[in-house]
């Protein structure tokens, strides 16, 4: 081999997880294994999970020591990066033991829009949040401006030293339960999401906020629809500079997004497990489905869709890592991570026949949720519309 020949193969890609890494999904492993899927079906009242269940996994929790592991280490969290925390999420993920959205146990879930708050604000409302005092929710989607932000109706008018504020947001996950929301609004409706929309923390007591009705969904979220009636928000209360908002709220997506690949790591491999084993023990017409041509694709299918998943995964979070922007790849993670494991799901419940609509197993509910997946936090058609943009810019 010449010189070149060599200096290329010792500069080679290394595509093996750090040692740490490994060592935290195994870790995670286990305690999923051991404490989650044996009471998957008995720790949750509906969509949330029940105080005596949150109880007990949060004391076997933070005995692995990852307590406030997505909290920056100057708040007194792990300050684990991205890599970590989709390796935390994706093994998670392979239970239903907690809620679909909204149900960590390792330290109060934290929204990365609050690390953007000024040194007032920060002890007001981010402290009291890690610390689990206070619970908040984000308004952004409404009725007319679900996936296309710019077309927002709620408008906050400046008046002096507040803002007014008036509109409805609805799918407003965990409103009830919220003490304030960090609420999305025009500030300047003629210029859209571009420079046109401002964020704000809203105390959920306030004057003119009112709960109007959960939603019933297919799946077991109960999101709020919330009314604001000339709310005032004073102006220290507003996140950063007006017409900040539609950048801070994409911040916030692109890691929600990549939250949604990582799940769909966790829910194709326990399919994958579910199927295989299954598909073993199952015998028709005096063989094993496992060895029936149809099933054996089925299982494939989904084994090459956990491999470029967890790629795709991997390489965005390494980016992320190092300062990178990934709003490209944070859209395809999330619309192949949500489609590929709601297939998934499918072709695991079709292999378990009618035993995979029976709610004893986690099947029909992975299948629930991922369906509900690709719709929220950027429906994969308008993201797919925003791929569009970004390769016709790179190779028209």
């Amino acid at each position: 081999m010449d010189d070149a020949s060599d200096a290329i193969s010792g500069g080679g890609m290394n595509f093996d997880l750090p040692d740490e890494i490994r060592i935290l999904k195994d870790t995670v492993r286990k305690f999923v294994d051991k404490e989650m899927i044996p009471i998957e079906r008995e720790t949750r009242n509906g969509h949330k999970l029940k105080p005596e269940m949150r109880k007990h996994l949060e004391t076997k929790a933070k005995a692995l020591g990852l307590a406030g592991y997505d909290v920056p280490r100057e708040y007194g969290g792990l300050g684990l990066g991205l890599i970590a925390k989709v390796t935390v999420w994706s093994e998670l993920a392979r239970s239903i033991a907690l809620p679909s959205r909204g149900g960590d146990i390792f330290g109060p879930n934290v929204s990365p829009i609050l690390y953007h708050l000024n040194e007032e604000q920060t002890k007001k409302y981010l402290l009291p949040t890690i610390r689990g005092e206070l619970n908040w929710c984000l308004a952004q989607t409404e009725p007319d401006a679900g996936g296309d932000p710019g077309s927002m109706q709620t408008t906050a008018v400046r008046q002096g030293d507040h803002y007014v504020v008036n509109g409805v947001k609805r799918f407003i996950t965990a409103a009830d339960d919220a003490h304030y929301t960090q609420l999305i609004a025009a500030t300047d409706r003629s210029k859209g999401s571009r420079g046109g929309i401002s964020a704000f923390i809203v105390d959920m007591k306030s004057k003119g906020v009112k709960l109007i009705r959960s939603q019933e969904l297919v799946v077991d979220d109960r999101p709020w629809e919330i009314a604001f009636d000339d709310v005032k928000v004073p102006v220290e209360d507003r996140i950063g500079e007006e017409g900040d908002g539609f950048k801070h709220a994409q911040h916030w997506l692109n890691v929600g997004r990549m939250r949604h690949g990582a799940r769909g790591i966790g829910v194709i491999e326990r399919c994958l497990e579910l199927g295989s084993s299954y598909a073993k023990q199952r015998v028709t017409f005096g063989k094993p489905l496992a060895e029936r041509q149809a099933v054996q694709w089925m299982l494939v299918d989904s084994f090459l869709e956990l491999h470029q998943l967890r790629l795709m995964i991997y390489d965005a979070a390494w980016k992320y890592d190092h300062g990178r922007d990934i709003r490209a790849e944070a859209y395809m993670a999330k619309i192949f991570g949500d489609t590929q494991s709601f297939v998934a799901a499918d072709r695991c419940m079709e292999i378990h026949g009618g035993m995979g609509l029976a709610t004893d197993l986690p099947i029909e509910k992975f299948w629930r949720d991922q369906r509900s997946m690709m719709i929220t936090e950027g429906p994969i058609e308008i993201l797919k519309m925003t791929l569009a943009r970004h390769v016709l810019r790179i190779y028209g």
